[in-house]
């Protein structure tokens, strides 16, 4: 089968198209004949080098989420699986593939009516929107910013503070285009990179920020007495360090900072919200955008694309 991996970290050109073995599910998973890959932030920093330190080397297969047919299962999974469409996580990699590998328990079933494009632009972006809103203790009424929300994460972000009843929803942006997009979502104020804009809220309840960086200490600063940040994503690298100084700095208004990761949720409470999210696409309640479908050659396109901030909402791969 045909599969993209890292030959060498660093830019998209790293990126390679070549032949694997197609896999067998071993005990407890499952083999999805993919229809879609997912292109995610994580697998830009992946690609970049940037997590080498955590085990990553050169000749990994990208992607984590996938959309397609189970066409066999391992030891110990119900039978009843083969022939279903679903969604699945496959880790940090093995992804951008023919065929995956996955969890059976990391496998959601697809309603009628849902595209395995628009499983996998909502699948993992959707669950940390959810379970990263709850870690800031969001409550209806407060205000949210969203920092780095025209990627599919953020988009989801927007969606939900919007329906959990927030008194505004801010995002940072590129362009007053994507303003206007994040608007229709739910958005209530377009802001710049950097967090100004003319009608700028003076401080805000909840931060979550998808991108982290050079410049994440200087929100702190638009955190209200008692505010919560909260880092869903990295796309724009590690932090300074140390950064810490900012927050003692800010003693006195008792800020709390915090990361999340949807590892440290239990699957089955990603399962039922996974559910719940993608019959909500197929009812209109939700949005899964998808900026653009490419063929699995076209993966380096997809990255470059992803480095130079084109997409708004997710890039989706087909085989």
């Amino acid at each position: 089968m045909r599969a993209v991996v890292v030959r060498e970290f660093g830019g998209p050109e790293g990126m390679e198209v070549v032949d694997l073995a197609t896999p067998s599910p071993a005990n407890g998973q499952v083999l999805v004949e993919v229809e879609a890959t997912g292109v995610g932030g994580v697998d830009v920093v992946i690609r970049r080098g940037d997590l080498a330190a955590y085990g990553f080397r050169e000749g990994h297969v990208l992607g984590s989420e996938v959309a397609g047919t189970v066409t066999a299962v391992g030891d110990g999974v119900d039978t009843s699986w083969v022939g279903r469409r679903v969604w699945a996580h496959t880790g940090l990699g093995g992804g951008y593939v023919e065929h995956a590998v996955a969890a059976a328990e990391e496998v959601v079933a697809l309603p009628a009516g849902l595209s395995a494009a628009d499983a996998v632009a909502l699948g993992s972006a959707g669950v940390v929107a959810h379970f990263g809103l709850a870690h800031a203790r969001f409550a209806p009424g407060e205000s949210v910013l969203v920092r780095g929300a025209s990627g599919s994460l953020g988009i989801m972000t927007v969606q939900l503070a919007a329906q959990g009843g927030a008194g505004a929803v801010a995002v940072t942006t590129s362009s007053a285009e994507r303003g206007d997009r994040l608007r229709a979502l739910g958005a209530t104020h377009v802001l710049d990179r950097s967090g100004a804009g003319h009608d700028s809220p003076a401080g805000y309840d909840v931060i979550i920020d998808v991108v982290a960086g050079e410049d994440l200490p200087s929100f702190f600063d638009r955190l209200e007495p008692n505010g919560r940040m909260v880092v869903v994503g990295a796309v724009g690298g590690e932090p300074p360090d140390p950064f810490g100084s900012r927050i003692v700095e800010l003693f006195q208004r008792s800020l709390s900072f915090a990361t999340f990761s949807a590892n440290t949720v239990p699957e089955s409470s990603k399962r039922a919200v996974r559910t719940a999210q993608f019959a909500a696409v197929t009812r209109g309640e939700l949005s899964a955008l998808v900026h653009e479908r490419l063929p699995l050659e076209k993966a380096e396109l997809a990255h470059r694309k992803m480095d130079a901030g084109e997409v708004f909402g997710r890039i989706v791969l087909f085989p």
